[in-house]
């Protein structure tokens, strides 16, 4: 073999190593991609995504179309390889041919083109869309054939080619890739997110007004006191009731009062007619639901009624609303009712706050497992009413009791959560 010839298939060589390492490159590009993002770009018109996702729905043509060429394209390398080596070493060559191709196929059709495939999926499988789109029409009874046969032998251990759907994605992995979007979602929306997904976690007993917490107006009391628990409400709506919770009779709107007394027309009466029959919450109702049913029932306040029809508290939308969008406030701290930053740094915090409540605020990581309130935490933690100066540390936060009162931790200074040690190696 003349030189002339020996140079053209050491060039046709090359060639045909760079054929296999694009169906090697392209193969893991085009099943590295991102379905959901290749589902996006692709209904944006992206003509690259377009083809890509069409290839993608059949992936058993797709693969069978990728090996089909690879193979075909590695076997003519081998032959070549040997053919070269032999005409330059005689026998001897056959081996060094066979090394030298193993490590060069190894690296450059193999290793370097399917990790930069996977570095850059879309770079390369977006134009490869546009070779293998054509090609496969092309080939197309020959990948039938070669599929029919390997689509028979997956038959026959139950395993189905057409199971080709995506499965959605599951809440935690949804959170997985909210967490991981970095700049693309600023911090606060990722939060709102993250909070979205939590709703169906948590129930309207993490987030209600306790039942001995609740702001209302007694008309049993004398009508001088119940005017002036109305002139200087800080609440939109409040329950009406006799003497108990238990016996309410409906909801008002200041703004009724409000109009009653410009008026003149206020009293017990007529603030009876202006009232709105009470919405009330079965315990145990998720803040998702419970979203929802504010909305179809046009409500914005509802009382959490137990299994025996008692009240245990109330919720508000707004406090619902909280939870995914966080305090209506710059700093939640500032216009707490229950929590109140200290000058040295610590909080003063009532013993009913809700630790959800608690950790929401101060970006805290206290146990929302069990327990509702910080109350209930410290006592199933102490498995006593503590006395007051009592410290505790849970989950890395310092806590001092600081006042109980009727069989109750009334007030807690704690403390920012102490570095963790690292284990020694």
């Amino acid at each position: 073999m003349d030189d002339t010839h020996l140079g053209l298939f050491g060039l046709l060589l090359i060639l045909l190593v760079l054929v296999s390492s694009f169906f090697s490159g392209t193969e893991t590009a085009l099943m590295s991609l991102n379905r959901y993002r290749l589902r996006h770009l692709a209904e944006s018109g992206h003509p690259g995504a377009i083809r890509a996702q069409r290839l993608l729905s059949k992936p058993d043509r797709l693969i069978g179309l990728i090996l089909l060429g690879n193979n075909l394209t590695n076997i003519l390398i081998t032959q070549l390889a040997t053919y070269i080596g032999y005409t330059l070493f005689g026998e001897a060559g056959i081996a060094i041919a066979t090394g030298v191709l193993t490590f060069g196929l190894l690296i450059f059709a193999e290793v370097a083109p399917k990790t930069l495939a996977a570095l850059h999926a879309e770079r390369v499988a977006f134009p490869a869309a546009f070779v293998y789109v054509p090609l496969l029409i092309a080939v197309y009874p020959l990948v039938w054939l070669v599929n029919l046969m390997a689509n028979s032998i997956l038959r026959l251990i139950g395993v189905s080619a057409d199971d080709t759907e995506a499965q959605p994605m599951s809440r935690e992995e949804l959170r997985s890739v909210v967490n991981q979007a970095g700049g693309l979602i600023p911090r606060r929306h990722q939060k709102m997110l993250l909070g979205l997904l939590d709703l169906d976690k948590a129930t309207v007993e993490d987030i209600m007004v306790p039942r001995n917490e609740i702001v209302g107006i007694d008309l049993d009391e004398p009508w001088d006191e119940i005017i002036e628990q109305l002139s200087h409400t800080s609440y939109t709506r409040l329950p009406v009731y006799h003497g108990d919770i238990d016996r309410i009779i409906g909801i008002i709107h200041i703004r009724h009062v409000f109009a009653l007394a410009q008026s003149g027309r206020l009293d017990r009466e007529t603030l009876e007619t202006e009232l709105r029959p009470p919405y009330f919450i079965p315990e145990g109702t998720s803040l998702n639901q419970q979203l929802l049913n504010f909305q179809s029932e046009r409500r914005r306040i509802g009382l959490v009624v137990d299994e025996y029809g008692d009240i245990q508290g109330l919720v508000t939308l707004e406090d619902l609303l909280e939870e995914v969008v966080g305090e209506f406030t710059t700093d939640p701290t500032a216009h707490s009712r229950d929590i109140h930053p200290q000058a040295d740094g610590s909080f003063m915090i009532d013993g009913s706050t809700h630790i959800r409540e608690i950790n929401r605020t101060l970006g805290w990581r206290l146990p929302t497992r069990g327990p509702r309130t910080l109350n209930g935490l410290l006592l199933e933690y102490l498995e006593m009413i503590p006395e007051p100066g009592t410290s505790v540390l849970i989950n890395g936060y310092p806590m001092e009791i600081v006042q109980t009162k009727n069989n109750a931790v009334r007030t807690v200074r704690a403390r920012q959560r102490l570095p963790q040690r690292k284990p020694n190696p």
